[in-house]
């Protein structure tokens, strides 16, 4: 499958390299410039291009970007074919993405996604954490493999990107619709708590749209208060002992 990747970040890399290493045609792109990409995001097979070649002739475009990038990035993801799935991976964090207004009031952050872009999503790779997702992936059938759900309102880009979460070493969940997307967002059960595939339906089921904002800022402000930053990424083991204390 012939995959473009926009984003370099934590996510946006390893997602480069697992599915470059699963055999897919893989271009990955930044804001900076492709000489900026550094080589091991390409040690796997995929190639450094500009945003423009990435997001042309392929099967899925996956953003890892901020979600604050969003508007550059909406004029090109206009030109993708309709044909083309677009995968979301981002996350909403009010402490970090200030500028954006709308999801304050509630509104669902990948129908919010959607609009921004001007055409449907698959929200996939948001409820993993980025160590996990880098150094937890395992061969389809192995015991105890970890499950990410994955959303999307039509059925063909749902079963994609259930597809390439697969390839990239984890059990693909189907999560629904995009308007059900909520339940993988930050403060639910089902975030980054490393959960296996039998456990997952139930943790989607347990998710509460009115204590999950709550729980997700209480995970931030235990975060800067280990570390007194809050850009840094803690160890896996940490994290997933965090939330799951505080989401399930």
């Amino acid at each position: 499958m012939k995959i473009g990747i926009l984003g370099v970040g934590p996510i946006g890399k390893t997602l480069a390299r697992k599915l470059s290493a699963a055999g897919h045609e893989v271009k990955v792109a930044n804001s900076r410039g492709p000489h900026t990409i550094e080589a091991d995001v390409l040690d796997s097979g995929a190639r450094a291009v500009t945003a423009e070649e990435a997001a042309a002739g392929v099967d899925a475009v996956i953003l890892s970007i901020p979600l604050s990038s969003l508007p550059k990035v909406a004029p090109l993801i206009a030109g993708v074919p309709d044909d083309s799935v677009v995968i979301d991976t981002s996350n909403y964090y009010p402490s970090r993405d200030t500028r954006i207004e709308a999801l304050e009031a509630g509104q669902v952050e990948s129908l919010w996604v959607a609009e921004q872009l001007g055409r449907p999503v698959v929200k996939a790779w948001n409820a993993i954490g980025a160590d996990s997702f880098a150094n937890k992936g395992k061969p389809a059938g192995t015991p105890g493999r970890i499950a990410v759900p994955v959303a999307a309102d039509d059925d063909r880009a749902r079963k994609l990107g259930m597809a390439l979460m697969e390839d990239t070493g984890f059990d693909a969940v189907d999560a629904g619709t995009l308007a059900q997307s909520w339940r993988q967002q930050p403060g639910t059960p089902c975030y980054c708590t490393d959960l296996s595939r039998e456990e997952m339906p139930g943790a989607l089921a347990a998710a509460d749209a009115t204590r999950s904002p709550k729980r997700r800022d209480l995970a931030v402000a235990a975060i800067q208060e280990r570390v007194q930053d809050a850009t840094t990424n803690l160890d896996a083991e940490y994290l997933v002992r965090l939330n799951r204390a505080l989401f399930m």
